[in-house]
């Protein structure tokens, strides 16, 4: 099996992979599209997922508040997180849907909360937790950049 990579998206490559040795984490075989993983090494956790638009892999964390993204649902090449039903595009490291807690996506534009269809109007009664929200901002997904050799997935972890 032959699994291309997703080319990294400008400017997203995380921090301290530059010049960073390649990591073999799995067998390609073992991860079959639209499939993720998460890969854990020290205290670092990522995602990789083969998307519609190739292999990626990320960090295993929603890049609004965190929550592990492997645990959440892969359609093409977006990803949902389980936490605030979020959606962030794994091809561009853009977010798709703000989460239903709101705040700041990441050109620092505000939305406010909302509710997934079905369920009562999310409230937001004023306070910190309130101004916390309003203020948090969705980041950009960080790529890890990540090639196939010889069967095995290969990611440049940083050290």
């Amino acid at each position: 099996m032959t699994i291309d990579p997703a080319p990294l998206p400008a400017g997203l490559r995380a921090l301290g992979t530059s010049d960073t040795p390649f990591t073999a984490v799995l067998d390609a075989a073992e991860l079959p599209p639209g499939a993720m993983r998460r890969i854990s090494r020290g205290d670092l956790d990522i995602l990789l997922a083969n998307t519609s638009a190739g292999l990626v892999a990320v960090d295993d964390r929603c890049p609004h508040m965190s929550a592990p993204l492997s645990i959440g649902a892969l359609d093409g090449c977006i990803v949902d997180c389980p936490l605030h039903s979020g959606r962030f595009d794994l091809s561009t490291g853009e977010p798709v849907r703000m989460p239903t807690t709101g705040g700041l996506d990441p050109d620092g534009r505000y939305h406010p909360t909302w509710s997934a269809a079905g369920l009562p109007p999310k409230e937001d009664p004023p306070g910190k937790k309130a101004e916390a929200r309003r203020l948090t901002r969705v980041r950009r997904i960080r790529y890890y950049p990540v090639r196939i050799v010889d069967g095995r997935i290969e990611v440049a972890l940083p050290v």
